[in-house]
């Protein structure tokens, strides 16, 4: 499953998860599901579009029930996102979605 956090600025966020995508099924990976968490597009707050909506899980609580009840339905063995996690928000997002949590961006360093 590929999932990808995006300020409501991001206007190429689409082609970022196709292209995406694309480069997990070229290595051998099969693509099961999607999930995007926009920020900063319905409730306003653009000071904060480019911070993430949790600093725990970089998504919100709902989107992470939501990607763990598709992850789950469509048996997805791993999660994959487009942004950089924590080592500490890549933990908890594995243990919230029950499966490993890869990210296909370098985490940031650690201050």
């Amino acid at each position: 499953m590929l999932v990808g956090y995006f300020p409501a600025g991001q206007r190429d966020f689409a082609a970022l998860m196709d292209a995406a995508a694309a480069g997990l099924t070229a290595r051998g990976a099969r693509v099961v599901a999607r999930a995007v968490q926009r920020r900063g597009v319905s409730c306003g707050g653009t000071a904060k579009t480019a911070l993430p909506l949790s600093p725990r899980t970089l998504l919100s609580a709902g989107k992470v029930r939501e990607v763990a009840e598709v992850r789950e339905r469509t048996g997805a063995d791993a999660v994959v996102f487009l942004n950089p996690l924590t080592p500490r928000q890549h933990d908890i997002l594995a243990d919230c979605l029950g499966c490993p949590v890869v990210s296909l961006a370098a985490a940031p360093p650690q201050v």
